[in-house]
């Protein structure tokens, strides 16, 4: 027995039918796995840890706060204005043996051998300095209160 044409096409849209819905089917499956795997990683921002918080933004830092010095052929880059202000406030060379020391992590040896001066008077010019520095940043602070 012989089908007619449009019993076959019938059957051909049937089974087209079929075929379409399971894609669809299968299609739907997919996209709702997809959808639980990232809910399995996704976390509340309540939940981020200080750490994870700054791992999210990026702060600008632009040079109107910072004071530039040059030391032996180095920039400096001072980015307290406070801090730059009482710089400004000491000798040169006592600005130089603090700059040396704190900013370019260098020994009171180092220092000595670079500016020809013993060791003790770089020391004595650091811890001079830095009883002036702390005097006054303490007066700024009684200020300010």
């Amino acid at each position: 027995m012989e089908q007619s044409s449009s019993g076959r096409n019938e059957t051909n849209l049937h089974r087209f039918d079929s075929y379409c819905k399971k894609i669809l089917k299968n299609e739907a499956i997919d996209c709702y796995r997809e959808i639980q795997k990232h809910r399995q990683r996704e976390i509340f921002f309540s939940e981020l840890s200080e750490k994870e918080w700054k791992q999210l933004y990026m702060e600008d830092e632009y040079d109107l706060d910072t004071c530039n010095f040059r030391v032996l052929g180095y920039d400096v880059e001072v980015k307290d204005a406070l801090i730059a202000e009482a710089l400004k406030l000491l000798s040169e060379k006592k600005r130089e043996v603090v700059l040396m020391s704190y900013y370019l992590d260098m020994s009171d040896t180092e220092i000595a051998r670079l500016l020809k001066l013993r060791q003790s008077t770089i020391h004595y010019h650091r811890t001079s300095s830095l009883k002036t520095l702390k005097q006054y940043l303490e007066a700024k602070a009684d200020e300010e209160m």
